[in-house]
């Protein structure tokens, strides 16, 4: 059993209320800068405080979950820069304590405010983004959504095709339907019809008149049909409605059905959410590594004191941002795997770590 000493108690206190303070007063910073760029739109449009609420408590959730681990490292920064300047580092020095000793309490802060941002990244931050992507697509950025509506080919099964012409989104009607159905490498079925029109879940479809092509071999049968159809087909609305930062409003499950469904699909999407999924826990474990980064980095007493200490840990923080929205851009694009692309820049920083660490005041 991990007995916590007195130094253990009060380094971890420090901690999380450095990290948590950090956070609550960057998370106002960002919510007025927000809101100065809303208001109008908030004033304009008929949204209730309720609304705005919600909006922002979505924002916050947010917020912390791209941020967090940079708000972890200044707040880590700030307080250990502040025990070296009070020369509360040098003494634990002193009484025999080694700096392996002095990460511990470190390190198990840190994963508890770890396992947070887990909690936050793959179940929190997602499910808040559902009022704050409502509310922007509502009332902010009306015009956002990016889905295909002509010309629309997809896989609705392993051996169904669908061609869709147009869709209207307001009526939830397709037009110039066409269904295939295929065994092998083979054709055995054609539906077609100019239309049709939304019914209900699960994927119900009404078609108003319609007619089937059948193939065996040589032989060809075509029959039409004006009686309305009421049919399944694994397509429904949303299908046909996709916005650039719609993975966010995903759990992690979601998530995986829909990386999941979409490959079966041949839709395009797949990467993005790839990379999303990735960068949820990837970023989670980038709180250890900048913990132990801070640490050296402000462990050690300096004429420059806690405004160099500040700006060496910012800078550090700003060089990770930087690479990692390099490695997301090749990742997305292709350029690398995404696991990959989602890890390199705690592989990297890992090695900075160990490097600072090594080079560290003992």
């Amino acid at each position: 059993m991990l007995k916590f000493k007195v130094l253990d108690k009060y380094l971890i206190r420090y901690y999380l209320s450095t990290v948590f303070f950090s956070l609550l007063i960057f998370s106002m910073i960002s919510c007025a800068i927000d809101f100065s760029d809303k208001v109008q739109s908030i004033i304009e449009k008929p949204c209730t405080w309720k609304d705005v609420l919600a909006y922002y408590m979505g924002f916050v959730t947010h917020m912390a979950s791209l941020l967090l681990p940079l708000y972890t490292l200044i707040g880590v920064v700030f307080f250990t820069s502040r025990l070296a300047s009070n020369a509360e580092i040098l003494s634990v020095f002193n009484a025999g304590i080694g700096f392996n000793r002095l990460m511990r309490p470190y390190l198990i802060a840190a994963t508890a405010v770890m396992l947070l941002h887990l909690a936050i990244n793959h179940f929190g931050a997602p499910i808040m983004n559902q009022w704050r992507l409502w509310f922007e697509h509502t009332f902010v950025w009306t015009d956002q959504d990016k889905g295909k509506t002509t010309n629309v080919h997809l896989l609705t099964g392993p051996n169904t095709k669908l061609f869709v012409r147009g869709y209207n989104k307001n009526a939830k009607t397709l037009s110039g339907l066409r269904l295939e159905h295929i065994e092998g490498t083979k054709v055995v079925s054609i539906l077609e019809a100019e239309s049709a029109r939304w019914k209900a879940e699960p994927n119900r479809w009404e078609i108003p008149k319609y007619s089937v092509r059948t193939f065996n071999g040589l032989r060809e049968k075509f029959t039409q049909h004006t009686t309305p159809l009421d049919t399944a087909i694994n397509i429904s609305p949303s299908d046909f409605v996709y916005y650039a930062n719609q993975r966010e409003e995903m759990t992690t499950p979601e998530l995986a059905q829909a990386i999941a469904r979409d490959r079966g699909r041949g839709l395009p999407y797949t990467r993005s959410y790839e990379v999303e999924l990735y960068r949820r826990t990837a970023d989670a474990f980038t709180i250890l590594i900048l913990t132990i980064i801070g640490l050296a980095v402000a462990g050690r007493k300096v004429r420059g004191g806690m405004g160099l200490h500040l700006a060496l840990g910012i800078g550090i923080g700003a060089a990770y941002i930087v690479f990692s929205k390099f490695t997301v851009s090749f990742a997305t694009g292709g350029a690398m795997p995404v696991w990959l692309g989602m890890w390199l820049p705690n592989i990297a920083f890992a090695l900075m770590a160990w490097w600072l660490v090594s080079r560290a005041q003992k």
